[in-house]
């Protein structure tokens, strides 16, 4: 078993970001960073009105969620749109490379915070705006939600069952994959910056509708070429099978791809249904795919006569690629997850000691780690506003006016 996760520097430390995002994309894209040892800054408005401070789930009226999405980083309060908050920001920002904000479309600028008067004080400044749609075009200035980008990117319509309506997951995929498309372009962006260090800093449009229509890879150069709007399959593979989900007799779900043909006739033969491999429905992939209700009938029927680890032993040993479907509670109990110290314990002002997810992906010789969870609302004031100068007393007064 490897040692637990260490406190680590990180591969990207040095790296100094301002996260001025809110909700989930945002801050994921400067967290991403930050388990890798990025140094990020969250800065919030004093009266904590980030919806992710409101969000369930709570215990004793902390919100966990919270604790997860902002891990990694110090905390401070600041009204930016206040002519001391700006002035204050801008301080802040010459001492830091990125700046991440999710702010509608022309927000910042309105404030007295465009681009010019960044790159002003820091002229290297990269600027990463993440929106629902970007910074250009007619839907620019409309609120966004995950569930917006989903829908609008072509990924609900596909999930879910033919004769049932679309079907969201339980958790806002979209904004995770915005966040991820965050991530990706502020490190290009440094990349670049590093060749050209005389060059100005570059700004990022996101568009979270742009990056979950992007990982559908295919679908627009299908209906380019073919005509084809591909529709929902429920959880059959709309290009190989046999790939679904079969109930086994103690009522668990098994997930099962079996659509290389190799695999599929080992199947066959593990099933006693040698007879499969002489049907010309079920010779190639292309036919099981034209065919895969009947042949899901044949797996489901043999599948729903074995328990769980009955069926996993037979599959194991036949070499099918297969695995249980999931809970948090499952997971918890896996010793792949054990064995990779894939949950570790982050301390919390709160809380004690909170559970999450491991830093991903992990380094040989510099890898990250989960030092801290989810700031307090304001817990950073006095240490980092005494950075830039401003004593105790200054920051009182600074709080008294509502501008901390």
């Amino acid at each position: 078993m490897p040692p637990p996760q260490a406190e680590s520097s990180g591969p990207l430390t040095g790296l100094k970001i301002i996260d001025l995002s809110t909700v989930i994309a945002g801050p994921l894209a400067s967290t991403f960073l930050a388990d890798l040892g990025a140094e990020v800054l969250k800065i919030e408005l004093p009266d904590g009105r980030d919806t992710m401070r409101v969000l369930p789930p709570f215990k004793d009226g902390v919100p966990l969620w919270w604790k997860v999405t902002n891990r990694n980083k110090r905390g401070i309060t600041l009204d930016v749109r206040t002519g001391e908050g700006r002035a204050i920001l801008l301080d802040l920002i010459a001492t830091h490379h990125v700046l991440v904000e999710n702010f509608r479309t022309g927000t910042m600028d309105s404030w007295g915070l465009d681009a010019a008067t960044l790159h002003t004080r820091n002229p290297q400044l990269t600027i990463l705006r993440v929106t629902g749609f970007g910074q250009t075009g007619p839907y620019r200035r409309r609120p966004g939600f995950g569930r917006i980008f989903e829908a609008l990117s072509g990924f609900t319509y596909l999930s879910g069952f033919p004769d049932q309506p679309p079907t969201y997951c339980g958790y806002p995929i979209g904004d995770a994959v915005a966040g991820l498309f965050g991530s990706i372009g502020i490190l290009s962006a440094l990349f670049h910056a590093r060749k050209h260090p005389d060059a100005p800093g570059q700004e990022i449009d996101l568009s979270a509708t742009e990056a979950m229509f992007r990982i559908l890879d295919f679908l627009p150069v299908e209906f380019d070429q073919l005509g084809v709007v591909r529709e929902r399959a429920g959880n059959r593979s709309t290009h190989n099978a046999p790939v679904n989900t079969y109930l086994t007799r103690d009522g668990k779900w098994l997930s099962l791809h079996a659509g290389v043909q190799a695999t599929f006739e080992r199947l066959a033969h593990l099933m006693g249904r040698a007879d499969l491999l002489a049907d010309e429905r079920y010779a190639t992939n292309a036919a099981r795919v034209a065919n895969a209700e009947e042949l899901d009938r044949a797996i489901a029927l043999w599948v729903g006569t074995l328990d769980m680890e009955m069926v996993m032993d037979r599959l194991n040993n036949a070499d099918i690629t297969h695995c249980p479907i999931y809970s948090i509670a499952d997971i918890f109990a896996d010793p792949q997850f054990a064995a990779r110290n894939a949950i570790v314990d982050v301390p919390d002002r709160s809380l004690g000691n909170l559970k999450m997810q491991c830093v991903v992906p992990r380094f040989s010789t510099t890898p990250g780690a989960v030092t801290s969870s989810g700031p307090d609302l304001g817990q950073d004031n006095l240490a980092v506003l005494g950075e830039i100068g401003l004593d105790e007393s200054a920051v009182a007064a600074l709080r008294a006016r509502g501008v901390v």
